[in-house]
């Protein structure tokens, strides 16, 4: 069987699963060269359907060939004749709001965007590589038909700055109480008192887990803290392994002596270099939308899988404090979703839901380990958080930070 062909770029939607994902679903990535027919349509698509109205992309003639808009779903196709890649956005031509968008269109290439429009002004927006965005003609739709899908306006790099500013100042608040708890640990190991030992690390463990957009932040330091075996030749017994995973092996595997103690002490130690570092370091705004799927996501691969668990078995209490986390970077992020995520609410309920999902296998401080967890409850836990990982993709993608000039 032949190899299948490598995949195209998607044209992305700032909107991809809101009002059942029209942007996101139904655009479909078309490369190929074609010549355009009479009245700027390009040929109909294979199998049948609406023509696509072929639409030019350069400088000079952004957006030029849509002469017969009308209100409901339309097909564009995009050729880009410059000489220079480029991102377009088919927008609201009053608020900017944008309906869909096509990124990294190369020189002569052709790329379909699907949108689905209502009565209003349109026009496109076509920023080429090292030049200064081109708005082209402005197109209305008459008659008073059904809206159009969903938009949104773009988020700009100073748009994230405040959260981002916010969310590390969050952080070092908290930096104080992650100190005091890797300090009663280290405390807890040096008595010898392993069932108190166990009881702080995990209150350690999740109060750093709770900062999960920050991890990017802490640099080395961060690291020492959060390392886990891989990439080390010696595994459990490698010298370069430290921080709450080491300490978590030798809690959870009988160790003692003075090896488990420098572990709690190195760790308590690295921990009070995050707090010394915590007011100079400097998140990138940018980073902060995706931050909010990726928490949820590493939770899912390392912790659900087992790949992080050094012997306590406590997972899905980590993918609860990431729950938290997660809450943390969408309170900063709220101002700027409010008017461009309709499905805000409905992604709290599912936080809500999720978290008492998990919630349900927590007995006092124990919680079941991620491989006792019987299939259905296993079943539902993963199909929770999958669902969970879409919103919050909607989120990073609506965020991400976008040129408007």
């Amino acid at each position: 069987m032949p190899a299948a062909p490598p995949a195209v770029p998607r044209p992305r939607s700032l909107v991809p699963a809101v009002c059942g994902g029209l942007l996101g679903a139904g655009a479909l990535a078309v490369v190929a060269a074609w010549v355009p027919g009479a009245a700027g349509k390009a040929p109909a698509r294979p199998g049948g359907g609406p023509d696509r109205t072929a639409v030019e992309v350069s400088p000079g003639g952004c957006g030029t060939g849509w002469s017969r808009p009308h209100a409901g779903m339309q097909d564009f196709a995009l050729r880009n004749t410059s000489a220079t890649a480029a991102d377009v956005r088919l927008q609201d031509a009053r608020t900017g709001a944008v309906f869909g968008e096509a990124e990294g269109l190369g020189p002569g290439t052709v790329r379909e965007l699907r949108a689905r429009l209502g009565p209003g002004a349109y026009t496109f927006v076509c920023l080429h590589e090292d030049a200064d965005a081109v708005t082209g003609p402005t197109v209305r739709i008459g008659g008073a038909a059904a809206a159009g899908g969903p938009a949104a306006v773009p988020v700009t790099r100073h748009d994230l700055i405040p959260p981002a500013l916010d969310y590390q100042r969050w952080v070092a608040r908290r930096l104080d109480g992650l100190v005091a708890r890797t300090d009663a640990l280290s405390a807890a190991v040096a008595a010898g008192d392993r069932d108190a030992a166990r009881a702080a690390w995990l209150s350690a463990h999740l109060g750093y887990a709770r900062l999960g957009a920050a991890y990017g932040a802490f640099g080395a330091a961060g690291e020492a803290v959060d390392r886990t075996t891989a990439g080390l030749p010696g595994g459990v017994h490698d010298r370069r392994f430290t921080g709450f995973h080491r300490v978590e092996y030798g809690l959870w595997h009988g160790e003692s002596g003075p090896g488990l103690r420098r572990a709690a002490q190195r760790l308590a130690a690295d921990v009070r270099t995050l707090r010394a570092q915590g007011d100079r370091a400097r998140m990138d705004p940018a980073d902060l939308p995706r931050r909010a799927h990726e928490i949820l996501e590493d939770a899912f691969r390392q912790e659900l899988t087992g790949r992080a668990d050094y012997g306590s078995g406590t997972g899905l209490a980590t993918v609860r404090a990431g729950v938290d986390g997660t809450r943390a970077v969408l309170a900063r992020l709220r101002p700027l979703l409010s008017s461009r995520y309709a499905d805000l609410p409905l992604l709290d309920r599912r936080l809500d839901g999720f978290g008492r999902t998990l919630e349900a296998h927590r007995r006092g401080g124990t919680w079941t380990p991620p491989r006792r967890l019987a299939r259905a409850d296993r079943e539902r836990i993963d199909a929770g958080l999958g669902d969970l990982l879409e919103h919050l993709a909607d989120v990073a993608a609506l965020c991400e930070p976008r040129r408007t000039a």
